[in-house]
């Protein structure tokens, strides 16, 4: 095959979308990131394509969804079927799921803080904290 100049590594594909080269090789394996064609030699050859894709992919990951749900996003969009009304529902389902989880780390640091206040921080080996961790 031979390589166009709109063809990119996939050393250039990591470094222009600030993605680890592992990350972009797993993201193919489970099927996220379509896999690129090959040259002849077998290197990977990305096009501008896969630097949307995976800047997607990316800015996904940065707002919190989970591969699961970027699949779902990605399944949508290639089928070129999505409404926006689909895309709000499962962005909404989103926010829910963020809203769960800062209502279980508020009470995560409510529990750590109150721990924490019944330590002494002196020298002796009898810790308030630890005795906490052991609890049934």
């Amino acid at each position: 095959m031979k390589q166009k100049q709109s063809d990119f590594t996939i050393g250039y594909l990591s470094e222009r979308t600030d993605c680890n080269i592992e990350t972009i090789r797993y993201y193919e394996r489970i099927g996220i990131m379509p896999s690129p064609p090959r040259s002849n030699g077998g290197r990977r050859i990305y096009q501008h394509d896969h630097i949307k894709r995976l800047m997607f992919i990316r800015r996904s990951r940065e707002l919190g969804f989970s591969i699961a749900e970027i699949r779902a996003l990605l399944s949508l969009v290639d089928e070129g079927s999505y409404s926006c009304g689909e895309i709000q529902t499962l962005t909404i389902e989103h926010i829910k799921n963020i809203k769960n989880k800062i209502a279980d780390l508020k009470k995560l640091e409510k529990m750590l803080s109150r721990i924490a206040s019944q330590c002494k921080g002196d020298d002796i080996p009898e810790c308030p904290i630890i005795d906490a961790l052991f609890e049934d």
